[in-house]
């Protein structure tokens, strides 16, 4: 009996896994999700943050170099013939044994400067870090985006591609049947059947162009190649074509609220901040230092613990370095840091300038793909009812296979050319209200 209970105990167990299996496989995954999972698990983010990390360091390791440094120094040391006692300074001839001690520190009082546009500098460098995670985001937000819709166009490819199939099945059977009683030649049948076969191969090309895209997807989103996903269509009530916008309008503000812009900015200041520095070299550097010390020396009859406190002894000074030649090395640091300084502007019009070809193209695709969605969806909804027609007459026999084959295929590109325009469209549109800062919503 307890036996029995066991053996129910663990079906119970596999059954509830099972189910819990299923439920996440069977999760439909919306463009939130998908958006919202890959911020907190794709690898680029990640490693974007990580830089951030990094530069929050690397500006409080700056920041610490004002303070004064502290290390302790110990030596044994054995001599033997004709030396100077390290500890007394006299000239002997004998075998000395010594032991030296000491806490030295040393603090940086100027420094042309360099300490404080180093932390300046670095403090830039973080600011320039938070802005260039933000960039990355949104770089996987857009390829998220782009990725969804790809794969929506791809689902409703393979729902035309199975739709051609079963309509070219029911042709080939009333081919058949027409061929048998002598209405129409052998070559109508095979072309029938050429149609019928050319349909299933677009379906496996659509299956496996769509299984590219959800490749893809998951990639982004960091999960597990085995893991089976599906996403949500797209509510069919959605208004399309609803661009109203002004080109410029929509760049200046992208010019506001871009990170890249933002970075690109920063780096100009970062390459100034190099320039304060390299200068900095010109000028004397002061030091403060000190030290705390002692020693024992086998010459002297005094033990250790009497030696030490004798020999205690303290330092404070101050030592001033005065740069006079140093073969050009300044001079050519200089010369690096004013290059760099309008390598970093022209690189900031080439980044505004990137931003500025980014909204052109959304907007004139946008506005182009509104124009062709209209277009596709009128010309989608003459090519059905002509293929409608076309049906009707080879049913009659008023109509050649070749004639309703190609009137299929035009009814199927009036489809494929919608789909493309619909979901074009969509991206366009998107894009262009990402670029004013509003978010992303399908």
């Amino acid at each position: 009996m307890k036996r029995f209970f066991i053996i129910i105990a663990l079906l119970v167990f596999q059954v509830s896994i099972s189910q819990e299996t299923n439920t996440e496989t069977s999760k439909l995954w919306t463009l939130d999700d998908c958006l919202e999972y890959a911020l907190e698990n794709n690898i680029t983010i990640k490693d974007a943050a990580l830089n951030n990390k990094q530069a929050e360091v690397d500006y409080s390791k700056s920041k610490s170099s004002r303070l004064p440094n502290l290390y302790g120094t110990a030596s044994e040391t054995f001599s033997n013939g004709n030396s100077i006692d390290p500890i007394t300074s006299d000239y002997v001839t004998d075998q000395i044994y010594s032991t030296n001690v000491s806490l030295n520190s040393s603090m940086t009082l100027f420094q042309g400067n360099q300490i404080n546009n180093q932390i300046a500098q670095n403090e830039l460098l973080l600011n320039q870090s938070v802005f260039l995670e933000e960039e990355t985001k949104n770089n996987i937000i857009i390829s998220i985006l782009e990725n969804y819709l790809q794969i929506l166009y791809a689902k409703e490819g393979i729902t035309i591609a199975e739709n051609n199939l079963s309509a070219s099945e029911k042709e080939v059977e009333r081919a058949k049947a027409r061929l048998d009683a002598g209405t129409i030649a052998l070559s109508d049948y095979t072309e029938a059947q050429s149609q019928a076969a050319t349909n299933k191969y677009a379906i496996i090309t659509a299956k496996n162009t769509y299984q590219q895209y959800i490749i893809a997807l998951k990639q982004l989103l960091e999960l597990d190649p085995t893991q089976d996903i599906e996403i949500e269509t797209l509510s069919t009530d959605i208004d399309y074509v609803t661009i109203q916008l002004d080109k410029m309008a929509i760049y200046n503000n992208a010019l506001g609220i871009l990170p890249e812009i933002n970075a690109s900015k920063i780096g100009v200041e970062v390459s100034a901040k190099d320039l304060e520095i390299a200068k900095g070299a010109y000028l004397p550097t002061l030091t403060l230092v000190s030290s705390l010390g002692s020693g024992y020396t086998s010459v002297n009859d005094n033990n250790f613990s009497d030696q030490f406190n004798v020999n205690f002894n303290q330092r404070l000074g101050l030592s001033l370095n005065i740069p006079i030649f140093n073969r050009n090395q300044t001079k050519a640091a200089v010369q690096s840091a004013q290059i760099n300084i309008e390598k970093a502007q022209i690189s900031q019009q080439l980044t505004e300038k990137e931003v500025y070809k980014k909204v052109e193209t959304a907007y004139q695709n946008a506005v182009s793909t509104q124009e062709q969605l209209i277009a596709a969806e009128a010309s989608q909804s003459a090519a059905e009812q002509s293929y409608k027609l076309a049906q009707k007459k080879y049913e009659l026999g008023g109509l050649s296979t070749t004639d309703l084959v190609i009137s299929q295929n035009t009814y199927t590109n009036a489809q494929q050319n919608y789909l493309q325009a619909k979901y074009l469209s969509i991206l366009y549109h998107q894009l262009l209200q990402f670029y004013q800062g509003n978010a992303i919503t399908l």
